[in-house]
Order: C-alpha cells, then sequence, then structure tokens
C-alpha cells in the first residue's frame, strides 16, 4: 500500500532562494527535525543521481534513509526514491513561485508502507506524527528561507 502526505508552507523570499536553502542537502539538519542529511557520492548533491543519506531520530530509534535524486529540475523541483529497508518510496518537493518575493514549498511523501498488515494498520497512527514533524520543518525552513533573502537585501544595500 502507497501513503500520501502532502504539505505546503508559503515562504517570504524569492523561488531561487528557497530551492537553494531546500538544496542544502547538510544543512537540512537545522532545520529539519531531528534528521541528518549526508551526501554520500563526493558531490554537492545537485544533480540527478546523487545518493543522499537521510538519518532520521535519535540514537537506537533513529531510521537510516537512503535515497537517489531521480528528478532534478532547479529551482522548481527535485524528487528523490527512498531505497531503504524501511523507507521506500518517493519523496517530493516543489517551489512554487509566487512573485518576485515569495514562493510555496509543497512537499510530498508516497510511501511504500512497510511491515504488511502491521504498516497498513499503523499508518493512521503514525501519519499525524509524521505530518505534525513536516509541518514544523516547513515551517523552520520558511524562516531560514525569509532570514536569508533579508540579509541577502541588507548585504545588497550596505
Amino acid at each position: 500500500m502507497t501513503a500520501e502526505l502532502t504539505l505546503t508552507v508559503d515562504v517570504a523570499a524569492p523561488a531561487g532562494v528557497v530551492w537553494d536553502v531546500v538544496t542544502d542537502w547538510p544543512a537540512q539538519g537545522e532545520w529539519m527535525l531531528a534528521t541528518r542529511v549526508t551526501v554520500d557520492d563526493g558531490t554537492d548533491g545537485r544533480r540527478s543521481g546523487a545518493a543522499l543519506t537521510a538519518v532520521t531520530g535519535v540514537g537506537p530509534l533513529s531510521v537510516r534513509d537512503p535515497m537517489v535524486i531521480t528528478e532534478w529540475d532547479p529551482p522548481r523541483r527535485c524528487v528523490v526514491r527512498h531505497t531503504g529497508s524501511v523507507v521506500r518510496g518517493s519523496g517530493v518537493f516543489e517551489v512554487v513561485p509566487l512573485g518576485p518575493e515569495r514562493a510555496r514549498i509543497v512537499w510530498s511523501e508516497l510511501l511504500d508502507l512497510p511491515f504488511g498488515v502491521f504498516g497498513r494498520g499503523g499508518w493512521p497512527l503514525v501519519r499525524p506524527a509524521l505530518r505534525a514533524g513536516v509541518a514544523r520543518s516547513l515551517r523552520a525552513v520558511a524562516r531560514r528561507c525569509a532570514e536569508r533573502h533579508r540579509g541577502e537585501g541588507r548585504g545588497a544595500d550596505g
């Protein structure tokens, strides 16, 4: 069974700034709840075919989430394929311009639920917590993008 989770957040920053912040994989841990991301292929991870690994959780309750970027269309869309033993499926984020100074992030996860009937039965229990965590992370990245944009404006003005 595939489970879908989609959330959006509007950001007070141009689409290009939002894209740069969201695709700074190693910095995702600064805004994504309980997650660290590394680029595994010796690149900056900003291309189709790049290999990434996210580790979400704390200590022994962490889940390793290896991914491969399958679609890379800057500054609009990135699709990853989750290839781990627990997290499988696709993750999609899109940056939608809402004008010169605003953008929207659309974050979707299309997950192949693990653990058979237990995963399907547990999804209604896990979904609200996952949704709350992603929503919190999106609010944090929106703040980060707005701060970056304000900082760039101050730097240009002197």
